[in-house]
């Protein structure tokens, strides 16, 4: 009887230590959930499992009223949709904001928009709004005192202004007390069937946690030689009749001469699904249609279950603008590794 005792009290114990463990996040820029998914984990796709990972969401935050519907839909909980900058002002928004966002995380999440330093943008990069939004999230770390945030951004930030821009960034996080790293990871090195390079920047709070170096960042499972085809992740929607699966509607846009209209190779990744097409996603590889949104979505390594709301043309938009889920998941796996080895 006593054995079985100590086993209760044992498993009680380390059930608690499992609940300390959970840590807190604020996501911003969180569009339709993308890297919120791949932190929270516990989805499937392409017949694998992404197991729960120790992280919950405290408070999320996007502008697009289509993506806050979507996430809402899917994760179940709400996301204050607005413009974080009003927000974040002294307007009479703020106090709603002071309500809503904890006086304290473990991790701010913000994929920042990115158009503006992006090499098919027009890379206005500092010179626009949407270029120093990287700033609210800098507020947004002042107010929370995270241990820890995870910032993501495209591969053109690391030539805009000959290089200026994340040494910009980089020192600017710093100044909030951070030790702050980046590195350039190609999604289709993680099981993602798509050539799409992110920075990811990891900033650490100096006293409390080493500095997040290179070798801490996930491991490559992948290489070039054996990336994800289309056809492995596509194949079966191929000859599926239009709506006959959530989000299996695509784009009738004419082809044209402008970006998109070439046919995808359906032995090879996907290009990177982009946020702005105006309806020139790219052409199946069956050069019948264009892709559907639900195979952007499975490009972009959302499980099926993820369905985007309202319309065509949004998911599409919700799509390109996100951080691929099963990238995400590995990022925050090498994240919890870091924090439950470091965190006192």
């Amino acid at each position: 009887m006593k054995i079985i005792n100590n086993m209760a009290i044992s498993k009680t114990v380390n059930t608690k230590k499992e609940q300390k463990k959970k840590y807190k996040i604020a996501s911003l820029f969180a569009g339709c959930g993308g890297l919120d998914l791949g932190f929270r984990g516990g989805f499937d796709y392409l017949g694998k499992k992404y197991a729960k990972r120790n992280f919950e969401m405290e408070w999320s935050n996007d502008i697009d009223s289509p993506s806050c519907e979507t996430y809402r839909k899917y994760f179940g909980h709400d996301i204050v949709c607005g413009d974080i900058r009003d927000i974040l002002s002294e307007k009479g928004t703020k106090k709603l904001f002071d309500k809503q966002l904890p006086q304290k995380v473990d991790i701010v999440l913000g994929g920042f928009p990115c158009q503006d330093f992006s090499h098919a943008g027009k890379r206005k990069g500092f010179e626009s709004k949407r270029g120093i939004l990287y700033q609210s999230m800098m507020e947004v770390i002042k107010r929370t005192k995270p241990v820890l945030f995870v910032a993501e951004n495209v591969k053109g930030l690391l030539t805009m202004n000959k290089g200026e821009a994340i040494d910009t960034i980089v020192k600017d996080f710093a100044t909030l007390g951070y030790n702050v790293n980046f590195k350039l990871l190609h999604a289709a090195n993680y099981g993602v069937p798509q050539t799409r390079e992110r920075v990811i920047i990891v900033g650490t709070i100096k006293g409390k946690l080493p500095k997040f170096e290179n070798e801490d960042y996930p491991k490559e499972l992948f290489s070039k030689e054996n990336w994800i085809p289309l056809k492995k992740a596509i194949g079966d929607l191929e000859k599926l009749e239009e709506g006959g699966f959530d989000n299996h509607f695509w784009s009738k846009a004419k082809k044209n001469n402008g970006q998109g209209n070439n046919i995808v190779s359906a032995l090879k990744p996907g290009p990177t699904m982009r946020t702005e097409h105006h309806g020139n996603i790219e052409y199946h590889y069956n050069g019948k249609r264009r892709l559907s949104a639900r195979e952007a979505a499975r490009i972009q390594s959302f499980p099926d279950d993820f369905i985007f709301f309202p319309s065509t043309s949004s998911a599409y938009k919700q799509v390109g603008n996100a951080v691929p889920p099963v990238m995400a998941w590995h990022i925050a796996t090498a994240i919890q590794k870091f924090l439950d080895k470091n965190l006192k």
